[in-house]
Order: structure tokens, then sequence, then C-alpha cells
């Protein structure tokens, strides 16, 4: 009976010769492993795959993966070596456990003006610093679905920051969507710019935009959270693979459900609330004041931290 050939390649798995191959390495698919992970209708959709032949390749790619279970200690500490995007202020650290976390997805909404796209302007430049600074280290890839990206802003918290100014915008990567294709095409196709940039922070300014403008009324809704869900989930997984960071920021809306309290809740539904490690909710107070609440996290708990968006950046 003749040996089955070890499967370590793409071209290895049953209907995937080179040509499908490389095209699928171009969005993104460049392992074995990431096949294991795929649904068959997106790799038939994206590759040009018929359906059969998409759903053999997951499958033999599923069998030719291994499991690797890991102590509880073992992943204690490898949270403790995780890195932190410090976000300029303190108190704000403070209440995250020392800053926005890498291999994870931090979302933060609020109505307009409430300062989400400022935080992500400060991450930008906090994380280009060395790991004993409060950054990551590395370069920023910043996907803006609204037009609110501002290279003059960046300018101006650099040079408070008395960082060159030319090297901490040439490291910021920006991609400019302007459709909900555009928006996942830009995360599906990130890998190879992750590892050749040396990209620690992906930034979603904002997340739920395009998507919300796009898919209208309940007959979308379906379709719309289906896309939303897979491309969260893309972000999820670069995060993990990559040991980098995701900030997202989201949109509000009035729930007219909510007799008393605050009405504002984030839009995405459960999808996005499931898939933020941590969720933060800023509104404005007095002045140039900005109060930020930390919603939910796994390993810390609800509190409030008051921050001042300055000339400088996010200061306590």
């Amino acid at each position: 009976m003749a040996k089955e050939k070890a499967i370590k390649e793409l071209e290895d798995l049953p209907g995937i010769g080179p040509t499908t191959a490389e095209k699928l390495k171009q969005l993104g698919f460049d392992s074995v492993e990431k096949i294991a992970t795929a649904s068959p209708h997106e790799l038939a959709e994206l590759s040009g795959m018929k359906l059969e032949a998409a759903k053999q390749a997951v499958d033999a790619a599923k069998q030719a993966t291994t499991l690797e279970y890991a102590t509880g200690t073992t992943v204690y500490e490898k949270r403790k070596s995780l890195g932190r995007i410090e976000t300029g202020s303190k108190g704000l650290d403070e209440m995250l456990g020392g800053g926005v976390e890498a291999n994870a997805i931090t979302e933060a909404y609020g109505k307009f003006a409430s300062g989400k796209t400022q935080l992500g302007f400060q991450l930008s430049v906090n994380v280009q610093r060395p790991i004993e600074s409060g950054g990551l280290g590395g370069k920023v890839l910043f996907i803006d679905t609204e037009g609110t990206f501002r290279p003059d802003r960046i300018e101006q918290i650099a040079k408070a920051a008395g960082m060159e100014i030319k090297d901490t915008l040439d490291n910021i990567l920006v991609v400019r969507a302007t459709s909900t294709d555009q928006q996942i095409l830009a995360v599906e196709r990130a890998d190879k710019l992750i590892k050749e940039s040396n990209v620690k922070l992906v930034i979603v300014d904002s997340l739920m935009a395009l998507f919300r403008s796009e898919f209208l009324g309940r007959g979308a809704l379906g379709e719309r959270q289906q896309k939303l869900n897979s491309h969260i989930h893309k972000l999820q997984k670069l995060a993990d693979t990559y040991d980098l960071a995701v900030y997202i920021t989201n949109q509000v809306m009035d729930n007219p459900a909510i007799l008393f309290g605050d009405p504002t809740t984030p839009v995405g539904g459960n999808i996005v609330a499931h898939a933020a490690t941590t969720r933060l909710y800023l509104r404005k107070s007095k002045e140039d004041k900005r109060i930020v609440r930390l919603v939910d996290s796994p390993n810390m708990p609800e509190g409030e931290s008051v921050i001042k968006i300055t000339p400088d950046g996010i200061k306590d």
C-alpha cells in the first residue's frame, strides 16, 4: 500500500495546484494551518475554487494539523510577557492593567467627538516606542473608513513626545477604505505587510461606518452580520498570530428600550460585543476632558478614568 504523502505545503493539499496556492498566499492563506481554520465557502469565494474542492482541501488541512495544549501555568507566564501600549494617561493605563493589550481587540465606542480617534492617534505614536518606554517597537496599519486620519495631528503628538516627525509618519501605513469590500480586503491581505514591516498595531477607524451605510434594513442584517463576523475574527487571528494589538472604534445609537439611564448603545450587536476583548465607552465632559469607562474586560474590574485631549496628545 502506497504511503500517504505528508502535507506540509499548500500544494500538498487536494485540489490546490501551484497557481491556486500562489493566489491563496496573496489572500493571506499562506499556511496549511490557515486553510484548516478557513470556511470552505469563504475559501471558494475568495480563490475561485469549486466548493467541493475547497471542502476537501479544508478537511485534509484539518487532518494534517495538530493541536497544541498548554497548561494554565504556561498561559499565565505568556500573559505576563504580553506587550502593552501606554495611552498617555496613567489613570487610563492603570484601569487597563498597563495599557492597550497585544494579542487582543480593544474597542472604543462613543458619540461624535468623544475622543475615539484621538486615542487611536496617540496609540499610533506610542506603539513606535521601545517596549521599555511603553510601546511595542513597531509600525501601524491604520484602516481609515471615515476619512478621519490627520497627519498634522500625528505631527503634534510626535513633536510633543520628542520623536522624529518624518519617521513617525513613515511608520504609519494608511489604507483609505471607501467600501466594506475594501475594508475587509485590507485585513485579509495584511499578513505579508505585517511580517515585512513589523506592524504591531492595527487600527480600524471606524469598524461599523461602512457596514451601516451599505447594509440597510432588516433584510440585509443577516448578510451584514455574517461578513462582520468573518472580518472581526480575522482581526483577532492577526492579533494572535503576530502578537500585535488591534484597536477599533465604533459608532453608537440610542436604544429606545432603555427608559432610565444612558441609552447610548454601540452598534454591531452581539458579534462585536463578544469579539472585543476590552470595551471602552468614551463620552465628553467639560472643556477638553473625556470620561473613559471600562465596560468589559476579562481580567480587569469595571471602572472610570478622566483624560484630557490636549494639543500634545492624551494626558491625565
